[in-house]
């Protein structure tokens, strides 16, 4: 209960802060900013809650990490709803906060922070949502393996996430997260609803190539693997 309370929390922190900095300061900071605002989130949840949960704060994270082995998939489902939760939770206070503006605040003319693609077609959307989830996913295993960047870990991991906004805010609204992408979804309208397959689909078939190549390829295991494979019979 402790891990799913934690994916909870930090996911809503994660949601809030980065879509806070889209809906209220995008103007002001710019999508350097937005970027900024997401990856340093994600570090400072990840010393955190890092030592209780893992701080996934993502369902296609949970799912490269039990695909590589780091998570049963019993605690999957519990990570995924309590994610999907706090994403929720974080979308619908920001609906409130924005219903304070003077004169209202129409989330079909002026967005709420949801992911879509428009200048760039389906299919370049979906392949920069597949790629970077699964680069995030060898960074994030990578990191955070044993003899990895230890404590450093939620530095290697934020700002690997500030580069992956940069690169491809504009091509798809750069999720690599279907919690993320889930919340203000919800709230946006029926177009961003409609377009939710592919932050859901893509990135999980990010994580999961991600996943497989680091267990397979870049992991310890697989290193010890290779060592046995090369050792020569007595």
């Amino acid at each position: 209960m402790q891990k799913l309370i934690a994916e909870c929390l930090g996911t809503f922190t994660l949601v809030f802060m980065g879509c806070a900095t889209i809906i209220f300061m995008v103007h002001e900071v710019g999508l350097l900013g937005v970027a900024a605002a997401f990856g340093l989130t994600v570090i400072g949840i990840a010393y955190a809650i890092g030592h209780i949960s893992g701080a996934h704060l993502n369902p296609a994270v949970s799912l490269g990490a039990v695909i590589a082995g780091r998570l049963s998939p019993s605690e999957f489902a519990g990570y995924v709803i309590a994610q999907c939760l706090g994403a929720i939770a974080a979308a619908a206070l920001l609906y409130v906060l924005v219903q304070s503006k003077q004169g209202g605040y129409d989330t079909a003319a002026n967005g709420f922070a949801q992911n879509g693609w428009k200048d760039y077609s389906v299919v370049g959307a979906f392949l920069f949502e597949f790629i970077a989830t699964a680069l995030f996913l060898i960074v994030i295993l990578g990191s955070t393996e044993e003899g990895g960047a230890g404590a450093n870990a939620g530095l290697a991991i934020g700002f690997t996430l500030v580069v992956i906004h940069l690169a491809g805010i504009v091509v798809s609204g750069s999720s690599v997260n279907p919690a993320r992408s889930l919340g203000p979804a919800l709230f946006a309208g029926p177009e961003a609803i409609g377009q939710l397959w592919l932050y859901i689909l893509a990135p999980c078939l990010g994580a999961a190539l991600g996943g497989v190549v680091h267990r397979k390829f870049l992991s310890n295991e697989a290193r010890g693997n290779r060592k046995l494979g090369d050792a020569k019979p007595a």
